[in-house]
């Protein structure tokens, strides 16, 4: 019975964390409408912050409480309290399931170590140059993975050029995936709440979903939209991205002084190269700082930068994203 009971005890535990996140909105749900996922989350999850709670008593754990498009209340169970940090009671969070599997830097390194139970940075880099595989982040990226799994136990470092890959290499890598990261994935849709989005300058959630009248209208107002004939609501196709780079103009020059640098607006097709010296949050997302010694210029910024904070980054600017050359030659580099 012992189990049995100590889930009772964690469900009304989560029921009344669940109360009082919304008595605290001066909001009232149905019971049947509350969605307890544990830490797994089957299907994806969009969503606003409307709580969090500690789930063990060393406050490792956190639960998050969201308000979901759906209608119900969700509650989830998170691994690590610190990946939480940047859902804020508010934000627009979207919560899904793991990828399932080993990465694909894992099955290139299982690939090439087949029959010799060996994988060699320089005979992988070859093969990319050659055109033989495509390496997304070059071999190093690689190294920085083997690394991160040598640590765990799972291979062992020979030498710079030799590393020891087990039989069972992707299985453990998989595992390694879940223990770190758990079930679920976590991405920020927007920090602002929806009251704040409805007349925020930039390019927020509700412009993207079109899901709020009131921003409709806030558009109108600030010239982005305008009213038909017939008494609806209309706006250009281009809209996101003439939000996104006013914001961007205006933050940019804000950070000059800071920066001690003018800023310039990147373009289309852009080759952009600097140093990758800070991030700043957008309404319309998050953005990365690169500096050079005339000048610096915002673009949008991607989780796998992170490791190139303070270095040298250089990419080509698209609309659709920024290819990153993360290595020293060209033909290893990593799009995003």
């Amino acid at each position: 019975m012992e189990p049995t009971l100590r889930d009772l005890g964690e469900r009304g535990d989560v029921v009344k964390a669940i109360n009082r996140a919304l008595i605290e909105r001066s909001e009232e749900r149905a019971l049947g409408s509350y969605v307890l996922h544990g830490e797994e989350a089957l299907t994806p999850i969009v969503g606003r912050v409307i709580g969090k709670r500690l789930t063990d008593e060393l406050g490792e754990r956190i639960g998050l409480i969201l308000d979901g498009v759906d209608g119900r209340v969700h509650h989830v169970a998170l691994g690590e309290a610190a990946r939480a940090e940047e859902a804020k009671i508010g934000a627009i969070i979207a919560i899904g399931p793991a990828p399932a599997g080993p990465r694909l830097a894992d099955r290139n390194i299982a690939e090439l170590a087949r029959g010799t139970g060996e994988y060699r940075p320089s005979a992988h880099r070859t093969m990319a140059e050659a055109g033989g595989v495509r390496v997304p982040g070059g071999d190093q990226s690689h190294v920085r993975r083997l690394e991160a799994l040598r640590r765990a136990g799972i291979v062992a470092r020979i030498d710079a050029d030799h590393w020891r890959i087990p039989d069972e290499f992707e299985a453990r890598a998989a595992g390694y995936n879940v223990q770190r990261q758990g079930r679920i994935t976590i991405r920020l849709l927007s920090t602002l709440d929806l009251e704040a989005q409805i007349g925020a300058e930039g390019a927020t959630w509700l412009d993207r979903e079109l899901a709020s009248p009131r921003r409709k209208e806030a558009l109108v107002e600030q010239g982005h939209a305008w009213r038909t004939p017939e008494g609806g609501i209309r706006a250009p196709k281009d809209l996101i991205g003439r939000l996104e780079r006013q914001e961007i103009g205006r933050v940019g020059k804000s950070l000059e002084d800071r920066a001690r640098l003018p800023f310039r607006m990147a373009c289309e097709s852009e080759r952009i190269t600097g140093v990758f010296t800070r991030t700043t949050q957008l309404v319309s997302g998050k953005y990365a700082l690169i500096e050079n010694a005339h000048e610096f210029t915002l673009v949008p910024w991607r989780p796998v930068m992170d490791e190139r904070l303070g270095r040298q980054i250089s990419g080509v600017f698209r609309a659709s994203g920024i290819s990153w050359d993360f290595e020293r030659k060209r033909g290893l580099g990593i799009g995003i």
